[in-house]
């Protein structure tokens, strides 16, 4: 909007500024690291050109119709409109709130960047990469833009009432079913073991994830105020809480308590506060980070095993499991005396649950459906999965014809 009654605050377009920049740290190279250290030596350099590429690519759609069709004027509750394209009407001038809407734009694509990127993990060390390049531009397009629209742009979801403070449904849950989708239908991998090739890399990678994730959470308040300030310290608690959970639980099971370990719990953390974040008191956030610890561990330690299915880096059991908790438990502890906009259970309003539930598996029902077409599209027009010898070989060589490390 531009509305000569509002002003830019220097402090609030600042913040944002900032906490653009940290949510795209997130991605480049938070994610690149935390995953490419988890994959085998072999595949290094793919899985970080994975998370490289994405950005590249959903930079560029964004500008050109991402954010006209996730926060243009809403048409019929499920996609904005074709106003905004390559950010037609907004100038230097364009006031959004008290921040100028170009910094909006960056602020979204960010989100928008990560949330594909996290994908990937499921799929590495099989995925042709002319597959995965594809498989970008169409989920952005036809299942990340709709839901966003949907939760954040004003759509059904948001019209109904639904709490997504910075991402929890529409980051976490969108792309850990398109995670549990795409690895049934790609097929387990022929060395499914995990052996770390940089857990040191990986370390690193969770501690950018969570330096960035305060710009992610934090500037999901869209200003340099109370509200921020709170997100911030609700983000911090659940993902020390979780972490500690983690691994005290996981010691307890296998006898030791891994370090990766630490780093999965301390994501799972981050990924349950992420709906909550802007909602929720200091309680809350304690207990939502005692959950992401548990549930999501004894998903990836017990029942990812029981059924058999190749998630590579468990995107589903971290970000779809956590994503999943994080909303319900919004809709419990969700404090209207942190934020006017939000009325949980606890105080008083046992609807929200309800709301939440509803946009839980509306996220989930929509995004199964659509990814696995386009899964089937793909495969289709281009195949899928890499041959027998270049997974041997291994996705360096074969795609890139390349390797991450000279010795």
């Amino acid at each position: 909007m531009n509305n000569s009654v509002l002003s830019i605050n220097n402090g609030d377009t600042a913040w944002i500024i900032i906490a653009s920049a940290l949510v795209m740290l997130m991605t480049l190279p938070g994610l690149a690291l935390f995953y490419s250290g988890i994959a085998k030596r072999k595949d290094t350099l793919n899985v970080i050109g994975m998370s490289f590429v994405t950005f590249c690519i959903v930079s560029f759609l964004w500008v050109v119709y991402g954010y006209s069709l996730s926060f243009g004027t809403d048409k019929l509750g499920i996609i904005g409109g074709f106003e905004k394209l390559f950010l037609n009407g907004i100038n230097v001038n364009t006031i959004l709130g008290t921040i100028p809407e170009y910094i909006y734009v960056a602020f979204q694509l960010t989100f928008a960047a990560i949330t594909v990127a996290l994908v990937s993990g499921a799929y590495i060390e099989r995925i042709k990469f002319s597959s995965w390049i594809l498989f970008c531009i169409l989920w952005f397009t036809f299942v990340y833009i709709p839901v966003a629209h949907c939760v954040w742009g004003g759509g059904f979801l948001a019209k109904l009432g639904a709490l997504d403070f910075a991402g929890g449904t529409v980051v976490h849950i969108n792309a850990g079913i398109a995670a549990l989708v795409g690895a049934l239908i790609l097929g387990k991998r022929k060395e499914t073991s995990i052996i770390p090739n940089n857990l040191t890399s990986t370390v690193t990678g969770t501690g950018l994830l969570w330096f960035g994730w305060f710009g992610f959470n934090a500037g999901s308040a869209l200003a340099a105020n109370g509200l921020a300030a709170v997100a911030f310290v609700n983000t911090n608690t659940a993902t020390a809480v979780a972490g500690i959970t983690w691994m005290i639980v996981e010691w307890f099971f296998n006898k030791k308590p891994t370090i990766l370990g630490l780093a999965s719990g301390c994501v799972a953390g981050l990924v349950a506060i992420t709906p909550a974040a802007g909602y929720v008191n200091i309680t809350g956030a304690i207990i939502i980070g005692l959950f992401a610890g548990i549930v999501p561990y004894f998903v990836v330690a017990f029942v990812k095993p029981k059924l058999n299915y190749d998630d590579t880096l468990d995107v589903f059991g971290i970000h779809g499991v956590g994503g999943i908790i994080g909303a319900l438990l919004t809709g419990i502890f969700a404090d209207p005396n942190i934020n006017s906009a939000g009325k949980g259970l606890l105080f008083g309003n046992p609807s929200q649950l309800k709301i939440q539930f509803f946009s839980i598996i509306i996220t989930i029902i929509y995004d199964a459906i659509i990814t696995f077409l386009i899964f089937m599209f793909i495969k289709f027009i281009n195949g899928i999965r890499v041959s027998t010898e270049e997974e041997i070989w291994g996705l360096d060589r074969s795609q890139h014809g390349e390797r991450a490390y000279g010795l």
